[in-house]
């Protein structure tokens, strides 16, 4: 290693003067005149600047001898320097360093340095690195169809990739071999110190410690306050204070609800053992199975209302979030954001509805050089890729008209059809005339896309064929290589006035027969490595194609908490409520689930946040890669509240530090920490005993097995605030981009089992939030003023109960995983409450068992006469009276202190059953048909249907599915027994109708929690066919007429019985 030092130094003299080996600048002079020696036992020769930077963020050691670095004269003080260090200042201010530097970044730049020094092949010239680490470059590709991996120069303004064709063997990429360049490493090593060296030049400013006030009382609270460097000289008053608050419940309005909860369990308990300990002997099986469905439904209840107990609001800041990182006039700081749409099938989720998601995307309000987005077409539609070269077409005149006048919302379907004053507080006199003629756009930009779907009805014989004669690669969705079209970049995306647009890529994963795909999970596991290749936001939002941006400021809201640097460094991503357009104003099946979203989810942000619902999430790009969160400072002291709910971690802190002798060998042993984790890269790389060089080689091996084959994508894991380097080419980036979508890059991996969307359920929302919360990350609940996204719903009742199916299918999946949350990660940091929603959520479906026959007992008690409760006491009938009391107040309190309204709750609580005696059902069956059978079933994509026919019209369309049966069965079976029971009453006496009024209620709860479903059987609002109202009556009537005659249930004595009396009775 050193006779290889002294050649690249000799080969390096210039004018003999000694080169730095680190950078290859002179290595200089000191104050004195002589020769600047950074290590005073081997000499090896460090400029100045390299030498302060391995002191401030490195080894703060020689890279040769690894002697500690001795403090010169000039230098500024660090941690660590001892007295013998000591060494008289020149009167210059030091620099104050934040200790608590990021572990990645130093990986990072130590891996990336040993490919400058040693992954260099021979005679590669050292290239130019005159520009700082960019976050938005993008390759502009070329609209080829080329599948060979080359490039082809058709159009400088488009450019497109597609992989090569399959029975190629699968490389390893090497950025000397590959792409003729020291690596990618040696590019953000040396910017990064040119960085660091243009910083030393600017005058030094001292740094203060704010400490801004905790934002919620009680220790342990992630959210509390910690230090924040702050620079005084930059930032006011009201840049220091937090961007975000998080806002308790009024006690008055919390407390008396806590109050009820507990008073409600308390009676909860009384009830079960009165009815444990009463059984009826008459109707002993009756009885059972009541009890025990009434059991699990209390079980139920507490898995459900607990998490509920510390519900939180919260405020964002957003004049604070410009005021620190998007000044006027000023070059902005915000962070960039990779922004993912994923689609499968352009005929089930329509291209006018993608296209105007894609719209609301680009005109968002933020800097445009930050924003990126990636549309996934998994299903390889030609439909989907012209269509969106329309969208970007057409967006070049409608982002400056939004821009200019500020419209809301920018999805331009959605803004043309507010049935609102659309002049209110517009001042400009040019907007009228130019809103007509962006509408006239907008219109034919429509018809070009219904044109689109119209050619795409029919599939010609030999397969799609682009514009240049060449076949569509995608003709065969399950055979197809993949595709990445860059459509908006710098030098092809400016608008009709000059500016620049943010970026649009195009991305079609490969697929090949025999390969796993994993659906959605793995389209977005793809465009997760895609966009880290070409612009490597540090932060993600993901949106279903339906669902576009209605407050253009909703980046910006999320910002508020990601970018916080008190908070931002816990969280793992950020949740917006879902908000629907197109739904009937009685929200007849429940659409909006809004009990949900205003009532759950801000339960769960008071505990450790809210769980993943599958769109409107930014996320931390960070914690998708499976990395641990900070551990919370120690100085806190323990809350009562996060000592009864709260797990506290009992483990040491994982945290390694620096010029510690002591070396760690604890492993973590529990799947819900990850696989990996810093310390044990920074032990490789440290330890005694090991060559720096080889032990680096050995981590990024490790990494490379963990996040796949890519050197490229593994370095860019690494890079804390994102980016790639401005010196890559675009041909370098494009075919590592083609790389990582390959369909068998993730063998042999961590992705989706530690790393990204994690597989096994359909729902891989709920599993991929859980796994986060079970490595102690916690997540945030943003409900600005204005809904951040809107998406649609499918308001058709069979529609609606698929979509329902789907879901409770993939939380069975989970509830039979090893993910499942009720003995999975018991030594994380998963709070209590948290687990107990998570467990909620995989066993909800079980309940459909138990409510079936819950709701088949009144027909039955009807029917025979029996019933499930015996004749009670004073006392008992105290209990039950109590009982009902205790859930209606629960209800009141809690629509009291949420805001939901009684009919949204009551939709709610009618779709609960509905649901849960069809698709859940269902779901339970499907689930242990694929865990104990094997048998699967298919994925089915929700309609997104266009309003085209009138209001509401597909609320009325009736389509028989086979869920329909059991709610349609019980609907029957109790409307029978109800007037069974009164033709019987009728034909007793007065004295049998005491009895039958509770077997009447228990019957008609039935009855109208079904009757949302009973409407969608019936067709049309207010249009029932008479002929159903006439055969119902006549029906009624008959069946009543005939029971009372036949009474089965009854036994008659006609006569005398001989048997008992004998001949002289």
């Amino acid at each position: 290693m050193e006779s290889e030092a002294e050649n690249k130094g000799k080969a390096l003299k210039n004018m003999g003067s000694q080169v730095c080996q680190i950078c290859g600048d002179n290595v200089g002079l000191t104050a004195d005149g002589d020769a600047f020696v950074a290590c005073d036992v081997c000499a090896f020769p460090v400029c100045r600047p390299c030498y302060e930077y391995e002191r401030k963020d490195g080894n703060q050691s020689c890279p040769q001898c690894k002697t500690r670095y001795k403090r010169h004269k000039g230098s500024p003080a660090i941690h660590g320097d001892g007295e013998q260090d000591g060494v008289a200042d020149d009167g210059a201010d030091d620099l104050h360093f934040s200790e608590n530097q990021s572990d990645k970044q130093k990986i990072s730049e130590r891996m990336l340095s040993w490919h400058m020094s040693y992954g260099r092949g021979e005679g590669a010239g050292a290239p130019k690195y005159d520009k700082e680490v960019s976050h938005n470059h993008i390759p502009l590709l070329t609209n080829g169809t080329d599948v060979s991996g080359e490039l082809s120069a058709a159009s400088p303004g488009r450019l497109s990739m597609a992989s090569p064709p399959p029975g190629g063997k699968p490389r390893i990429v090497d950025p000397v071999r590959e792409f003729g360049s020291p690596g990618l490493g040696n590019v953000a090593w040396k910017e990064r110190v040119d960085g660091w060296k243009m910083k030393q030049e600017k005058p030094v400013i001292p740094m203060t410690t704010s400490h801004p006030p905790s934002e919620r009382g009680g220790g342990g609270d992630i959210d509390a306050s910690t230090d924040i460097l702050v620079d005084d000289a930059l930032l006011n008053d009201e840049a220091r204070q937090p961007l975000s608050r998080k806002v308790s419940v009024p006690s008055s309005r919390i407390n008396p609800y806590r109050m009820v909860i507990v008073l409600r369990l308390v009676i909860l308990c009384i009830f079960l053992h009165y009815r444990i300990t009463n059984p009826v002997p008459n109707a002993f099986a009756l009885w059972l199975i009541s009890v025990i469905c009434e059991i699990w439904f209390a079980v139920s209840w507490i898995l459900d209302q607990f998490p509920k107990w510390l519900p939180v609001n919260r405020e964002t800041y957003l004049d604070r979030l410009s005021l620190r990182y998007d000044r006027e006039g000023e070059t902005s700081q915000l962070a960039a954001v990779d922004i993912f749409v994923s689609t499968v099938d352009p005929l089930k989720e329509p291209p006018l509805v993608t296209a105007n998601t894609v719209l609301s995307i680009l005109a968002v309000d933020y800097p445009v050089d930050k924003v990126s987005c990636y549309v996934s077409d998994d299903g390889s539609a030609m439909l989907s890729f012209e269509s969106l070269s329309e969208t970007a077409e057409f967006a070049r005149k409608w982002v400056p008209f939004c821009k200019k006048y500020a419209i809301e919302p920018r999805a331009p379907e959605w803004y043309f059809s507010q049935k609102i004053d659309y002049l209110k507080d517009k001042v400009q006199p040019s907007f009228v005339k130019d809103r007509r003629a962006m509408k006239r756009e907008y219109e034919e930009f429509k018809i070009r896309i219904n044109a689109l779907v119209a050619k795409a009805q029919k599939v010609p014989d030999g397969g799609w064929v682009m514009q240049d004669g060449t076949p569509w690669p995608g003709n065969n969705i399950r055979d197809h290589p993949g595709m990445i079209q860059v459509f908006l970049g710098q030098s092809g995306g400016l608008d009709s006035e000059g500016n620049e647009l943010p970026r649009l890529v195009y991305v079609s994963r490969e697929k090949r027969p025999g390969f796993t795909h994993h659906k959605k999970a793995g389209a977005m596991n793809a465009l997760v490595r895609v966009s880290a290749v070409l612009t490597n936001g540090p932060f993600l939002l993901n949106l279903d194609c339906d669902h576009y941006i209605n407050n253009s400021k909703a980046l910006r809201e999320a910002m508020c908490f990601l970018m916080d640097p008190n908070l931002g460094k816990y969280v793992c991503y950020v949740q917006f409520p879902q908000r629907f357009d197109g739904i009937d104003k009685n929200d007849r099946y429940a659409n909006r689930n809004t009990v949900f979203f205003d009532i759950n989810l801000r339960g769960l942000d008071g505990i450790q946040g809210p769980v993943y619902v599958g769109t409107g999430c930014v996320f931390n790009r960070t914690a998708l890669y499976g990395y641990e969160p900070p551990h919370k400072p120690k100085n806190k002291k323990t809350g009562f509240l996060s000592t009864c709910f709260g797990r506290s971690s009992k483990k040491s802190s994982k945290s390694s530090k620096k010029g510690s002798d002591k070396k760690k060998s604890s492993k973590y042993a529990d799947p819900t920490v990850p696989i990996f984790s810093l310390e044990d890269i920074e032990e490789g790389v440290e330890g005694p005993g090991f060559d720096d060089e080889k032990s680096l080689l050995m981590s990024e091996m490790s990494l490379e097995k963990r996040f796949g084959q890519s050197a490229v994508f593994v370095a860019s894991t690494l890079m804390e605030n994102g980016g790639v380097p401005e010196s890559a080419t675009p041909e370098t980036l494009l075919k590592e981009a083609i790389h990582v979508i390959s369909c068998g890059y993730e063998d042999k991996s961590e992705w989706g089992t530690e790393i990204g969307w994690i597989y096994g359920s359909v729902t891989e929302d709920i599993l991929t939030g859980f796994k986060m919360h079970a490595r102690g990350w916690r997540s945030i609940y943003c409900m600005p003023p204005r809904a951040a996204f809107k998406g649609s719903a499918p308001i058709n009742l069979s529609d609606r109960l698929n979509q329902v199916l789907r879901w409770a299918l993939g939380s069975v999946e989970i509830l039979f995983s090893r993910h499942c949350p009720i003995w999975y990660g018991y030594n994380g940091r998963l709070k209590w409450l948290e687990r107990f929603a998570y467990v909620n959520t995989t066993i909800y479906p079980i309940t459909s068992i138990p409510l079936l026959f819950y709701c088949t007992l009144p027909a039955v008690c009807l029917l025979t006469g029996k019933f499930i409760i015996p004749q009670i006491s004073n006392l008992a009938s105290i209990w039950f009276l109590s009982l009902f009391l205790s859930i209606f107040a629960t209800g009141i309190l809690e629509m009291r202190w949420s805001g939901v309204g009684i009919d949204e709750w009551w939709r709610n609580e009618q779709f609960w059953v509905i649901g849960g005696v069809s698709a859940h059902l269902f779901a339970v069956v499907q689930g242990l048909l694929k865990v104990l059978a094997g048998i699967d079933t298919n994925f089915t994509v929700t309609s997104k249907a266009s309003d085209e026919d009138g209001d509401f019209a597909e609320l009325y369309l009736f389509k028989w599915t086979t869920l329909l049966i059991p709610p349609t069965t019980l609907l029957i079976v109790n409307i029978v027994g109800v007037v069974a029971g009164i033709s019987y009453a009728i034909n007793s006496g007065y004295q049998s109708w005491g009895p039958l009024f509770g077997k009447l209620f228990f019957a008609f709860w039935v009855i109208v929690h079904l009757y949302p479903f009973l409407k969608g059987l019936m067709g049309r609002q207010n249009r029932t066919p008479t002929i159903v109202v006439v055969w119902s009556i006549l029906l009624a009537s008959i069946f009543s007429l005939l029971w009372v005659r036949i009474d089965p249930f009854t036994t008659r004595v006609t006569g005398p019985d001989i048997e008992q009396c004998g001949i002289n009775c």
